[in-house]
């Protein structure tokens, strides 16, 4: 199996070392991650300017650029082997419920399932994150048992690991995303008041039992299954009703 692996906090952050060390016990992989931290950048292409790949060393290519780039560019020509598989992170932080919608990480792993791989994004959620060996050893289960699932061609895996040791965590569950209160407000900086930082994430509105903000906060593994299709399918109808009420 070959891997490409790709992150959005930077090539040199602890969680991608981690990640390479572990899936490279079970299998070829290929770095191609953005020079510097993309955090937020979501699924950003760079349009506007050429890309030029750097490498640092055998394997591990560097990119100013977003994680969809990385990805898309990797997968579209700049990396000549056959690729089976995209994994992204391991991320400094959380990625559940409305943190997906944000997220360079799972951006990372959408584009490698826009371009026909299936695709796994890993997170470690903590701002602290002592654990990355936890989420790494994941990883590699996970990866290690990826051919014998029967999932849809269309789909994502997001998945979050406690930050605590191995021994410690409970379990794996399938999980939905939970959400989220609305964001905090923004705030003035302190030297420039006419400079504004973005707010915090919002506090967690939907943490019921299912979720993934649940699965975390009770010591398991959240692994939800994430679509690219936004459609809301419930509303066609609807929508449709409305148009032809329309003068126009």
């Amino acid at each position: 199996m070959r891997i490409l692996i790709s992150n959005d906090d930077g090539y040199q952050a602890k969680g991608i070392k981690q990640l390479i060390k572990s899936l490279s016990e079970i299998a070829e992989v290929i770095v191609v991650a953005p020079s510097e931290n993309k955090s937020a950048a979501s699924s950003s292409l760079t349009l506007g300017r050429p890309l030029k790949p750097i490498q640092i060393e055998k394997n591990i290519y560097a990119v100013d650029a977003t994680p969809t780039d990385c990805v898309h560019l990797a997968l579209c020509g700049f990396i000549k082997e056959s690729i089976d598989l995209v994994v992204t992170g391991i991320n400094f932080g959380a990625n559940l419920g409305d943190d997906t919608i944000y997220s360079g990480t799972v951006a990372g792993a959408i584009e490698g399932r826009f371009l026909g791989l299936p695709s796994i994004a890993m997170s470690l959620a903590s701002w602290e994150c002592n654990h990355f060996a936890t989420a790494g050893e994941i990883a590699k289960r996970l990866v290690a048992q990826i051919d014998k699932s029967e999932l849809s061609y269309n789909t994502i895996i997001n998945v979050n690991v406690p930050d605590i040791p191995l021994s410690e965590i409970k379990g794996i569950k399938s999980t939905r995303l939970g959400s989220r209160h609305k964001s905090e407000p923004s705030i003035k900086d302190k030297e420039d008041t006419s400079l504004y930082w973005i707010g915090e994430n919002g506090r967690e509105d939907d943490n019921s039992e299912g979720t993934d903000f649940h699965a975390i906060s009770n010591n398991f593994v959240s692994v939800t299954p994430l679509q690219i299709d936004t459609t809301k399918h419930s509303e066609v109808k609807r929508v449709k009703d409305w148009l032809e009420k329309m003068d126009y």
